[in-house]
Parts: structure tokens; C-alpha cells; sequence
């Protein structure tokens, strides 16, 4: 029991990071650069910050009606629940903290 329980500690503290395949990120960094947006480093910085916990995935969307870019963040909360977190690619503003309703 100890074994087991050693061994989800030490996976929980090495999943700190997001999974995104290394292809996406070469993509996404092309595209902020390309772009002059704030790095996936300060956004991730900025949305743990606000909901602290483990990002699970990460996504550089375009806002069509709204114009402009964010960061989309899911992030595994301390409080075990999912929640997206919205950072302004442009300024570092946090636009949304919400519960992630995914039903499937």
C-alpha cells in the first residue's frame, strides 16, 4: 500500500506539466511569435496563478466574433474538479475562470 500510494505521489508531482504533443507546441509557439503574443510560458504562469492545480491541456484560439486570441487553459483544481481558464494572449489579462461542464 505505501508502494502504491508513493508511486501516485511521485506521478501527480511530474505531472505538472501540460500534455500537448511537441508538434502542437512547435505550432503554437510559431504562432504567437508570428503573431507578437505574450509566451505559453507567462500564460501558464498567469493561469496557474489563478487557479492553482495541474493543467491538463492547453489551446491558442482565436476569439472570431470578438477578435483577438487567448490562451485556453483546463486545469485539474486542488479541489479535484476541471475548470478553463482564459488568458488574454495579447495583455496577460485572465478573461474567464469557469467549471469545465464537458459531459463526455
Amino acid at each position: 500500500m505505501k508502494t502504491v500510494l508513493t508511486t501516485a505521489i511521485l506521478m501527480l508531482t511530474t505531472l505538472t506539466g501540460t500534455v500537448v504533443a511537441d508538434d502542437d507546441m512547435k505550432e503554437m509557439q510559431q504562432q504567437t511569435d508570428q503573431l507578437d503574443l505574450i509566451s505559453y510560458e507567462k500564460a501558464q504562469k498567469i493561469a496557474l496563478e489563478a487557479k492553482p492545480g495541474i493543467i491538463d491541456n492547453i489551446d491558442l484560439e482565436n476569439r472570431a466574433f470578438l477578435g483577438g486570441w487567448d490562451y485556453e487553459f483546463e486545469i485539474l483544481g486542488r479541489d479535484g474538479k476541471e475548470w478553463d481558464v482564459k488568458i488574454n494572449a495579447e495583455n496577460a489579462d485572465v478573461r474567464d475562470i469557469s467549471r469545465d461542464r464537458d459531459f463526455f
